[in-house]
């Protein structure tokens, strides 16, 4: 029986090296020390060094940061290079068998990174503004309604749980702003209704976020050029103001704010209880977080069955984000003249983020659970044939019980935005940041009939919230 104790020890110690304590966030501190400080020069030279050393399974996550900071650098078509790659890494990912088969000994962050469902199609909205800062609307275009496709299919996939994440109504408004500025009035008041409807039937009840009152204006001038009073009188009633001719833009800046950091991924661990009940069925219950799983336990083996007799509760690791709340909350465009235009935040991608994960856990939980329930069983069988092996076997599954904590961890904690209409020539905007007196000035220069579109972020965030 020793031999057999010794055999089983070194069969687990492997498992060690595959499921390390450290996030993923921890272990790539450098690269998101230097991103998060500001110094996107320095973070990408210590991303492209650690090239050689990404792992096949993390690849995509480097796609991903790498896009984001080769376009914050301006190089824009390498960045639309690179999540041109990630998005066909996501679309044609072909099963690593040997990945799952390892994840079903270890654990997912052995597998390879396939991207959270609204990071797949966030990869669109990088695209959609590489394109702008291009002058390639028509691309921009096809990037912007790519978002809303993919939601689509995604959803599809799932019978049930499916993501409150359904429709993105930024991505209608990116639409309509580009429209607006090809000066096709007619698509961008459909693209501007579009966004209103989900802002008001969908965002306000899941994210808390309503329309934007730019938005709103958006939407009277357009219905009014393209002609359709019905729409135009219905809204104005609606929104409380009138359109007036001299609403109608000349040139214009488009500015959109990112700001702040999205959460980072860390563990927590959650007791379930077990409760059985007729036809091979049982329930695993928190009464804590209000949480229950039914499962199937029919199919499990006779020897896992039995050691489920004993199981009175089992420690679920499950991922969970942490968010890092931006310094600034508030932002105020001038110009020279000393008028000011408050920014709106349009997307709130911290709370996409989150109720995203927990449509997932709530799809997979029930998996997750049962499978840990038949380690637990194994080594409740394990230990009353062997106090050793069934100490090892504990080991193993203590090892390898451990949550996916890998992430895009470079996009922004929420997207606000504002049009503000320019002189011909040269245009100082200032913006305003608050709390403090953060300023920043961009030059601008106004054409007869033209959008400008500029894109900051700020990056000034508190750390991970435990």
């Amino acid at each position: 029986m020793k031999k057999i104790v010794v055999l089983i020890g070194l069969c687990i110690l492997p498992l060690f090296f595959f499921t390390g304590c450290a996030t993923y966030y921890q272990k790539n501190q450098a690269f998101y020390q230097a991103f998060e400080s500001g110094n996107i020069d320095n973070a990408e030279k210590i991303i492209v060094q650690a090239k050689s050393k990404v792992k096949p399974k993390d690849r995509l996550l480097y796609l991903l940061n790498r896009g984001v900071t080769t376009r914050m650098l301006g190089d824009y078509r390498e960045s639309i290079k690179l999540f041109g790659e990630a998005d066909h890494m996501i679309e044609d990912y072909s099963t690593n068998y040997g990945a799952e088969a390892l994840a079903l000994i270890s654990n997912p962050m052995a597998t390879p990174y396939r991207a959270e469902d609204f990071e797949k199609v966030l990869i669109h909205f990088y695209q959609a503004l590489n394109y702008i800062d291009l002058k390639q609307y028509d691309d921009a275009l096809v990037e912007c309604r790519r978002i809303n496709l993919q939601l689509y299919a995604i959803n599809d996939k799932y019978p049930d749980h499916k993501n409150r994440y359904q429709d993105d109504a930024f991505a209608q408004l990116l639409t309509g702003l580009i429209y607006d500025a090809l000066k096709d009035y007619n698509n961008a008041f459909i693209s501007y209704r579009n966004a209103y409807n989900v802002y008001q039937n969908s965002y306000a009840k899941e994210f808390g976020l309503t329309a934007p009152e730019q938005l709103k204006h958006d939407l009277v001038r357009t219905a009014a050029l393209t002609g359709f009073g019905q729409e135009q009188h219905k809204y104005e009633a609606e929104f409380g103001f009138q359109y007036q001719p001299t609403d109608t833009i000349g040139s214009s800046a488009v500015f959109f704010w990112l700001n702040g950091l999205g959460p980072v991924k860390s563990e927590w661990s959650v007791n379930f209880a077990l409760v059985k009940g007729e036809g091979g069925w049982g329930t695993f219950v928190n009464d804590e977080y209000g949480l229950s799983f039914p499962v199937y336990l029919g199919g499990l083996s006779s020897n896992e069955k039995s050691g489920l007799n004993d199981l009175r509760f089992i420690r679920v690791a499950m991922p969970r984000y942490s968010d890092r709340q931006p310094v600034y909350n508030e932002a105020t465009l001038t110009t020279a003249s000393g008028k000011s235009y408050p920014l709106e935040i349009a997307e709130d991608i911290d709370a996409i983020t989150h109720k995203t994960l927990h449509d997932r856990l709530l799809r997979e939980m029930g998996k997750a659970i049962l499978r840990l329930a038949a380690k637990k069983s194994v080594e409740a069988v394990a230990t009353k044939k062997n106090d050793a092996l069934g100490m090892l076997v504990s080991l193993a599954n203590a090892v390898t019980e451990k949550a996916d904590t890998r992430n895009w961890q470079t996009l922004p904690y929420e997207v606000g935005y504002i049009r503000i209409p320019l002189k011909t020539g040269s245009n100082n905007l200032t913006l305003h940041l608050a709390p403090g007196n953060q300023t920043q000035t961009f030059n601008v220069n106004g054409q007869s009939g033209e959008t400008r579109f500029i894109t900051y972020h700020t990056l000034e965030s508190f750390p991970p919230k435990p």
